[in-house]
């Protein structure tokens, strides 16, 4: 009998021993979205002047791209293009802004057994909003709005319901449904999108919200200007008319103060869902992507606005942490902000759209120093389009027949235009070159060149004066 008893162990430890390990979980995402954050709005990356102790925690977690992009837009609400992008992974001439043609990976992410969760600023159409998310708690389907009095509505029924008007402020409305979608139970692995609509305009936090900013003490941006030099092309759209002309120091100073204001208290928001995240079940894997679609000037080159293709208005954050990727480190890597879900699709092993031309950036992530893109485009309207590489800009204005040249090593504020300089002809002219070949791999329509450019010299609009009142 003792004899059996060992045999019956033996054969259960062989038997144990022999069998299949179990597959790891899969991994979860968490995306966070800001709406108009400049990339340089992150203490732990070189801010000085600005609190983000919960983004520099995510900076030292994993890795930070300094050189990624939004492409770009065909009309004046820019975030609605770069969301689009970025949800379908498609570039800016292939884009459906509505969401509502092509598969995005949200969607995909779904199709592969991921629970798909959004809160936040849906900027798209609100009837895209079921066919990217199975679940949407409270959702600001518009463009802009003063946060204290957000409507915001759910997907019901699978298709959006009546708004109401949220009791505080939207962006903690926003964090407090993410934040119990990851205290749930989750038998399945999830991708969470969290879309702030803030620090867009206007610059409005709770009242005893206790982080504040003396003006004074704010530096001007290295690049600022009272007036941008010459027309853009863009240059009375609303953004620009929050200031007046000349944009003064003390304007631009008292802005900036409320601005980063604002991105602190975003940052406070955040501290809150990673704090939920790290007390989960989820939290070793978990991958979590700090972004925004697109960055501003605030004062640089005398602009207010994001309608022009400065690195200011152009360069996003882009953190990326989680399961399997080195800690604290930065990459020079270049690369737009549709390659990101591409990338997640990659770790996560989802396959993505058909439609998705971003490419995946995991090489980059598992070792920093490998490079992604050679080259990008960025496009606006049909009045600006540009080209960088590795070191120089070349930005064409061909409304006004101008041309800017920068050198992003030496410049990377771009306050010298070297395209006059007879030295640099031939660069200009391979840019050119570069930048009109690019245009044609990616259907864009512009001309660079047109036959009657208006003159490029511009003055502010008379400031109006105030109507008496009738009754």
């Amino acid at each position: 009998m003792k004899r059996l008893l060992s045999y019956a162990l033996l054969l259960g430890s062989l038997t144990t021993a022999s069998a299949p390990a179990a597959p790891a979980p899969r991994p979860n995402v968490l995306f966070i979205f800001a709406d108009d954050q400049r990339a340089d709005t992150i203490a732990a990356l070189g801010n000085r002047h600005i609190q983000t102790p919960n983004l520099d925690r995510l900076v030292r977690r994993g890795v930070s791209f300094s050189r990624a992009y939004m492409q770009g837009g065909m009309n004046a609400a820019t975030c609605v293009p770069s969301r689009a992008m970025l949800l379908s992974g498609r570039s800016l001439f292939h884009i459906d802004e509505k969401l509502t043609r092509d598969e995005t990976w949200p969607a995909a992410f779904g199709r592969a057994g991921y629970t798909t969760f959004i809160s936040g600023k849906w900027h798209n159409t609100p009837a895209a909003v079921p066919l990217s998310f199975q679940r949407a708690r409270q959702l600001f389907t518009g463009g802009m709005t003063n946060p204290m009095h957000a409507p915001l509505g759910n997907l019901e029924n699978g298709q959006m319901g009546p708004t109401a008007v949220s009791p505080q402020h939207a962006c903690e409305t926003f964090a407090d449904e993410t934040i119990a979608f990851l205290r749930e139970p989750h038998p399945t692995p999830f991708f969470a999108y969290l879309a702030f609509d803030g620090p867009h305009d206007p610059h409005i936090v709770p009242d005893d919200y206790p982080v504040r900013y003396d003006p004074e003490q704010i530096p001007l941006p290295a690049n600022f200007l009272p007036q941008h030099p010459f027309d853009n092309g863009e240059m009375t759209i609303r953004d620009e008319q929050l200031l007046p002309w000349p944009r003064t120091s003390a304007d631009i100073r008292r802005m900036l103060a409320d601005y980063y204001r604002y991105v602190s208290y975003l940052d406070l928001l955040i501290g809150r869902v990673l704090d939920t995240l790290d007390a989960s079940p989820a939290a070793n894997n978990t991958f979590v992507v700090f972004s925004a679609d697109s960055g501003v000037a605030r004062g640089s080159h005398g602009l207010i606005g994001k309608q022009n293709l400065y690195e200011h208005s152009l360069r996003v954050p882009l953190l990326v942490a989680g399961p399997g990727l080195p800690a604290n480190q930065n990459t020079a890597a270049l690369c737009y902000l549709f390659d990101v879900l591409p990338t997640l699709g990659g770790l996560c092993g989802v396959p993505g759209p058909k439609t998705s031309e971003g490419r995946d950036l995991g090489p980059t992530l598992r070792d920093p120093t490998q490079p992604a893109r050679t080259s990008l485009l960025f496009a606006y309207q049909k009045v600006q389009r540009a080209l960088r590489d590795e070191r120089y800009k070349l930005i064409r204005y061909p409304q006004v027949n101008r041309t800017q040249l920068f050198d992003l090593t030496t410049d990377p504020d771009e306050r010298t235009d070297l395209s006059a300089r007879p030295e640099q002809a031939a660069r200009v002219a391979t840019l050119t070159a570069a930048l009109a070949a690019e245009m044609k791999r990616l259907d864009d329509p512009a001309e660079l060149t047109i036959a009657s450019p208006r003159p490029a010299p511009w003055s502010p609009p008379a400031a109006k004066s105030a109507t008496p009142k009738t009754r």
